[in-house]
C-alpha cells in the first residue's frame, strides 16, 4: 500500500470514530492537545502523525492503533 493511501485510510478511520463518539474536530483537538487544523489535516490524509500522536488518538478513540490502519473495520 502506498503512503498516500495509508494516510487517507487512517484519516477516514479517525474521522468516522471521532464522529461516532459525538466529538467535533475542535473538541477532539482539545482532548489531544493539538490545533483543530491539525485534526482536519489528519482526517483528510494530508498530515502524517508521529507514534506519540497515533497513541494519543487511539487512546482518545478507545481503539487499538492497528484499527486505525485497517481498510475496513466494524
Amino acid at each position: 500500500m502506498d503512503d498516500d493511501k495509508l494516510l487517507k485510510i487512517f484519516g477516514f478511520n479517525v474521522k468516522i470514530l471521532r464522529m461516532r463518539k459525538g466529538l467535533t474536530q475542535a473538541e477532539f483537538a482539545e482532548e489531544l492537545g493539538v490545533h483543530e487544523k491539525h485534526i482536519c489535516k489528519i482526517e483528510t490524509g494530508k498530515q502524517n502523525v508521529t507514534l506519540k500522536t497515533l497513541n494519543k488518538i487511539s487512546s482518545a478513540l478507545e481503539v487499538k492503533a492497528s484499527v486505525l490502519l485497517e481498510e475496513k473495520f466494524d
